[in-house]
C-alpha cells in the first residue's frame, strides 16, 4: 500500500485529491499546517473528512511564521478581506512562499515516515500565484533531490494530481468520488459561515455552477 503525505486544508482541491488517493489505496497522512490565518475554521472541517476518509490526520502550528508576514489579508489582521473584484486579485491575498513553507515541512515529514509521494492540490486556475504553478513544483522537488539525498526513498517527489485542471473539473471529480461538500471550507473570512463574497467563495459558486452540479454550502451572504 503506498503511503502519501498530502498537505490538506480542508478545501475542495485537497479534498477531492484526499478522496482521489484513498479510492486508489494509498495509505494517507493529512497535515494541516496552522501558519497565522485568519481562516482557521478550516482545519475543523479537515478533521471532520480526515476521520470520514479514515485517515491520519495532524495540525501543525507555525503561527509564530505568519506573524513575521503582513501585509496580506490572511495573515495580517490590519488587512481586511475584500469582497471579490477582479482588479484586486493579486497581493492582498498572497503569503509569502506560503507553499514552500509548507511543502518543506509535508516533504520532511514524507521522508521521515518513508513516505512515497506528497500531494498538494494546485489546479491549472492557480496560475497567477507562482507557487501553485508546475514550473514551482520541478523546481521544488530538484531542491529536495539534493536536500534529502540519502535520507529519502527512492522516488520520493511532490505530485499534483489536479495540476491540468480548472475548478469546475474538480467539482465534477469529487462528485465521482462522493465528496460530501458541506464538510469543506474555501473562505478566506472565517466566520461561523463561509461570507459567500470573498474571492475564495466566489471561485467556489463560480465552479459549482459551472460543473452544474448543486452547491449545499450554506453562505452567509448571497
Amino acid at each position: 500500500m503506498p503511503k502519501t503525505v498530502v498537505l490538506f486544508s480542508g478545501g475542495v482541491e485537497s479534498t477531492v485529491v484526499a478522496h482521489q488517493l484513498s479510492r486508489e489505496g494509498h495509505e494517507l497522512r493529512l497535515l494541516a499546517i496552522d501558519y497565522g490565518q485568519r481562516h482557521r475554521r478550516e482545519h475543523e472541517f479537515a478533521r471532520i473528512i480526515a476521520e470520514g476518509l479514515g485517515a491520519s490526520f495532524r495540525v501543525i502550528d507555525i503561527r509564530q511564521v505568519g506573524g513575521l508576514l503582513p501585509g496580506n489579508s490572511l495573515t495580517d489582521d490590519k488587512v481586511a478581506v475584500p469582497d471579490y473584484d477582479p482588479a484586486i486579485r493579486g497581493r492582498e491575498f498572497v503569503v509569502p512562499n506560503r507553499n514552500a513553507i509548507l511543502l518543506s515541512i509535508a516533504f520532511a515529514v514524507a521522508v521521515a515516515e518513508q513516505a512515497d509521494q506528497v500531494a498538494i492540490g494546485s489546479i491549472a486556475g492557480d496560475a497567477q500565484t507562482g507557487d501553485c504553478t508546475r514550473e514551482f513544483l520541478l523546481a521544488f522537488n530538484t531542491m529536495e533531490r539534493v536536500a534529502t539525498a540519502e535520507l529519502a526513498p527512492a522516488g520520493l517527489s511532490v505530485v499534483a494530481p489536479l495540476i491540468d485542471m480548472q475548478k469546475a473539473d474538480v467539482i465534477r471529480l469529487g462528485e465521482s468520488l462522493g465528496v460530501r461538500w458541506q464538510e469543506t471550507w474555501s473562505c478566506f473570512r472565517g466566520g461561523d459561515k463561509q461570507c459567500g463574497t470573498c474571492a475564495t467563495c466566489y471561485d467556489r459558486r463560480t465552479a459549482f455552477a459551472k460543473a452544474e452540479v448543486m452547491d449545499p454550502t450554506e453562505y452567509a451572504r448571497d
